[in-house]
């Protein structure tokens, strides 16, 4: 009885976001729009169940607050770099960096990888959930310091999401001495384009 409780307490929120979304789609409130949302919701959930994602972190609104802030920044500062590269002539260089990361949460990864491939300029392209390690496609680098540089953005980026909506445990591993990316050989490719 208690495993169906769980599911239905997670499954709650999925429910209610379905029957806005119908509700928005109709554009307008009635109640068989109500009920037909509902019953579509319903038959989704129950012929298409979603796994169920640990949620053991928590919310933290100051941390959230500067994961945003940072995000926003990052946002804007690589928009104008990459809109640059756009009208500059010439070749540049991009690469692909794999990038060790200290959480295992399945959250905390996806969250880190679509704020990375959000903010223009980077893109992940693969993510070994087994050992945390992220591989990255970035547009422009310089040099081999650039590269350094931006493989530390993204420990960055994984600090500040883990601080905001990680568990104890998860900020806990980032605090550990010797928890940072290891030099690894090989780990970049660049191109010229």
């Amino acid at each position: 009885m208690t495993a169906q409780v769980t599911r239905l307490r997670q499954q709650v929120p999925l429910l209610v976001w379905l029957v806005l979304v119908w509700m928005l789609l109709w554009g307008t409130f009635s109640w068989a729009n109500l009920l037909s949302g509902t019953v579509i919701a319903l038959v989704i959930t129950t012929l298409l169940p979603l796994p169920s994602v640990e949620t053991t972190g928590r919310f933290r609104p100051l941390a959230a607050l500067r994961f945003l802030g940072r995000f926003l920044v990052d946002l804007l500062v690589s928009s104008v770099e990459v809109s640059w590269l756009a009208f500059r002539p010439g070749r540049h260089r991009s690469a692909i960096i794999t990038v060790q990361l200290r959480t295992d949460s399945d959250l905390l990864l996806t969250v880190i990888a679509e704020a990375l491939s959000l903010v223009p300029g980077s893109l992940v392209l693969d993510l070994d959930r087994e050992h945390s390690v992220m591989a990255i496609h970035l547009v422009q680098v310089r040099d081999l310091e650039h590269v350094e540089r931006q493989r530390a953005n993204v420990l960055g980026m994984e600090d500040r999401v883990v601080r905001a909506f990680g568990s104890a445990a998860d900020i806990a591993r980032l605090d550990e001495p010797g928890t940072t990316t290891p030099e690894t050989e090989g780990t970049e490719r660049m191109s010229q384009r």
